[in-house]
């Protein structure tokens, strides 16, 4: 004898049931994309104003490698901090920092440039530091522009439609260019949790640095990347004195600290005639930029320490960790990476 079927009210018990857990654990994956990438709606860095006001600006992970990027390819270019400012305002307006593979008509990437206008190619437009680059070619050639208002000079770079749309996002644009540039210190921070994206490692920071500043930042400052199987490319160990050195003495194997040596970046600081950091601060600030990117662990810098997880990411004072004076960790920036 067959059962009898469910009565209609335990079958709409049952279907509400399947609808809860359909829901939960729909919320549960939304929740851990969110935690993983820090997505639209989850600012997860922050950056303050250098002047002590209450001036701030909040952005997500892919929005600070962005950012990061484009105040590299400027600085590399010797460029000011103002070019830099007017870079940053122009993609928050034209993409929002976020390097999308559509617009209006054939535009794309972080400022809206466009093939048919001879912008470069949809591979070339997509490359976050050409991108920039290309930006920077057509905004110096605007005579005085550092003096012109931000969204004029914005302006006669993109030729937008809505030529007065730049200067909302001055402040928030300035507040970046300061810090990435590296004149306002410690001023950039992000929780650093990693990305979805499975790089990291020395191998992947140090081809980051040269995507972004380009060969120079190894070779002038002679970048080391110590440890244990990672190895520095031949053209960085012939280039750079210091970087064929390596460091003084190694560990010993299976250690902590031959652990964490395997794992770190060392940046030598180029010394500026003022004797202000801005360089390290400037690579500093795009370690944390792109922490959750390439699963940045910790980043000191000039007796300063930031580490991944703190809710706030302060840069707090290392010298009672044991690090060196502040006037001797200003030579160096470390980046350890996560294990």
């Amino acid at each position: 004898m067959p059962e009898p079927s469910p009565t209609p009210a335990r079958r709409g018990r049952l279907l509400r049931f399947g609808a809860a857990v359909a829901v939960l654990f729909a919320l549960a994956g939304y929740l851990a994309v969110q935690y993983l990438t820090g997505g639209a709606g989850a600012p997860r860095c922050r950056v303050v104003s250098g002047r002590g006001d209450d001036a701030s600006y909040e952005f997500t992970p892919e929005q600070a490698v962005n950012a990061a990027t484009i105040s590299a390819v400027g600085t590399s270019r010797r460029l000011p901090e103002r070019a830099v400012a007017i870079a940053l305002a122009t993609a928050l307006q034209e993409s929002n920092l976020r390097n999308i593979q559509h617009g209006d008509r054939d535009s794309l990437g972080l400022f809206q440039q466009r093939p048919s206008q001879g912008w470069g190619t949809t591979k070339q437009i997509m490359d976050p530091a050409y991108a920039a680059g290309v930006f920077y070619e057509h905004l110096a050639k605007v005579p005085d522009y550092t003096r012109l208002p931000l969204t004029v000079a914005a302006q006669r770079v993109q030729r937008s439609g809505y030529p007065q749309a730049y200067a909302k996002h001055e402040p928030d644009a300035t507040l970046l260019a300061a810090a990435l540039t590296g004149r306002a210190a410690a001023t950039l921070t992000c929780e650093g949790r990693p990305g979805a994206t499975p790089a990291g490692g020395p191998d992947s920071v140090r081809a980051a640095l040269v995507r972004d500043f380009g060969h120079e930042v190894l070779q002038e400052a002679g970048a080391d990347i110590s440890g244990q199987g990672d190895s520095a490319p031949a053209d960085a160990s012939s280039s750079s004195p210091s970087a064929a050195s390596g460091s003084a003495s190694a560990p010993a194997s299976g250690s902590p600290s031959s652990t964490v040596s395997a794992r770190t970046v060392t940046v030598p600081v180029r010394k500026d005639a003022a004797g202000t950091g801005v360089r390290g601060w400037e690579l500093a600030h795009w370690a944390v930029a792109n922490s959750s990117a390439l699963h940045i662990e910790r980043v000191s810098y000039a007796g300063r320490e930031w580490t991944a997880g703190r809710r706030e990411g302060e840069w707090l004072r290392s010298g009672a960790q044991g690090a060196p004076a502040a006037k001797e960790a200003a030579t160096e920036v470390r980046i350890v990476t996560a294990q």
